[in-house]
């Protein structure tokens, strides 16, 4: 048993894009603070692995496939889950989405293809989850979707990417008004540059990208950004809606 307290004892987390990266962050950051922990992604293998590493750690594990573009599949998740908490839906992660696979060019030549592609994973998928979770969700539910800190500093040759992370805010906000009539909080976290699996392949030299234009001279960490979720899904947030956290160390306001 590795888990260090009980904070989340009895309650359940959804984490999806959980075949690795920072949704294999979350839902291990999530398993050590005591929570029951599903995961799901489009990548069945990978989410199985993050489902075993769950259980390394002593947490009750669930896994599925879901593509989170469809009604029917977020329905039998939301279902599933469920389920697997005993009826209830505690927390949600909204972190399914296309990062490195996304191409950057000008926004001339984006491909309109790949423009619905992004934007119905990145933005329609978070809605679709909470759409099928929301019959799931409790009084003292939360909601935590991801965005990007490219929404504040417009990283160019990205327009689909940053623009579907810019519609999670707005999304994030609008959720955080008609769930908060339920007492559920909804809020978003932006990360900057992270180092994960998808942020190596897009470049060499990861560890030093922007670190010189950071307040914080270092390159941010999944751990960085799942202190943020855990934050925000524990007892000390529970006035907190409708807000975007920046998790970036600092870069954009320097």
């Amino acid at each position: 048993m590795l888990i260090r307290n009980d904070e989340g004892a009895g309650r359940t987390v959804l984490v999806t894009g959980a075949a690795g990266g920072l949704g294999r962050g979350f839902a291990l950051g999530f398993a050590e603070r005591g929570y029951r922990i599903a995961v799901a992604d489009i990548n069945a293998e990978g989410c199985a692995a993050t489902a075993k590493q769950v259980a390394e750690l002593g947490a009750e594990a669930w896994h599925g496939e879901v593509d989170v573009t469809s009604v029917e599949s977020t329905r039998q998740l939301a279902e599933s889950v469920a389920d697997f908490g005993g009826g209830r839906i505690d927390v949600v992660v909204n972190n399914a989405a296309i990062y490195g696979a996304v191409t950057r060019a000008p926004l001339e030549e984006v491909d309109p293809a790949e423009w619905d592609l992004v934007m119905g994973v990145n933005l329609k998928g978070p809605w679709l989850v909470v759409r099928a979770c929301s019959p799931h969700l409790p009084e003292d539910a939360r909601v935590i979707n991801l965005s990007s800190a490219t929404v504040y500093s417009g990283s160019e040759n990205w327009l689909h990417y940053v623009a579907s992370k810019s519609g999670v805010i707005a999304l994030t906000r609008v959720m955080a008004k008609e769930l908060g009539r339920r007492s559920i909080t909804v809020n978003a976290i932006a990360p900057g540059f992270t180092l994960t699996e998808a942020s190596y392949g897009l470049m060499e030299n990861a560890e030093q990208y922007g670190v010189d234009r950071g307040a914080l001279r270092r390159a941010g960490r999944p751990g960085d950004i799942v202190g943020a979720a855990l934050f925000l899904a524990g007892p000390d947030s529970a006035y907190i809606t409708g807000q975007t956290i920046v998790v970036d160390g600092g870069r954009q306001f320097i």
